[in-house]
């Protein structure tokens, strides 16, 4: 069982690269194109970066590494939205919260670019981490796991 779990997280990781890789891209596309500090404007950036990042995560995730409990039904993708709508409270709480903490500390001169990735990279971090236990135990459950509680 533990070995499975590390294989998964090992999968969930990997396609997780390409969903940083998507994430981040974008949301450095978007502020290169319209450069902001604007709270508002930096939350619409990040959710759409986000989706899209989640998008290629379902699409990979439901292929390889939760590929033998995917049952591709409307309660599977029904939770997989409630996981990814938590999971984007997460990054953007955690975007944001971090933007807004850089932009008042006086103590070190952050520049923009190196601030906004930084909390864009905890931000990642913090989401994917809370949703590969979310995919793993509530989306993609095994039935015999749902049905054991």
């Amino acid at each position: 069982m533990a070995k499975k779990i590390k294989w998964q997280a090992l999968q969930f990781s990997t396609i997780g690269i390409s969903n940083a890789v998507v994430d981040i891209s974008l949301l450095n596309i978007l502020l290169w194109i319209w450069p902001t500090t604007d709270s508002q404007f930096l939350l619409i950036f990040n959710t759409f970066a986000y989706t899209c990042a989640i998008i290629n995560s379902y699409i990979w995730n439901t292929k390889y590494t939760f590929s033998h409990r995917a049952y591709f039904n409307k309660k599977e993708l029904g939770w997989f939205i409630i996981q990814a709508f938590i999971a984007l409270l997460i990054n953007n709480g955690t975007f944001i919260g971090l933007m807004d903490i850089f932009a008042v500390q006086t103590v070190i001169n952050i520049p923009s670019f190196l601030a906004r990735n930084i909390a864009k990279g905890m931000a990642m971090f913090l989401s994917s981490t809370a949703s590969f236990f979310l995919m793993r135990y509530l989306v993609f459950k095994k039935e015999e796991e749902s049905d054991a509680h």
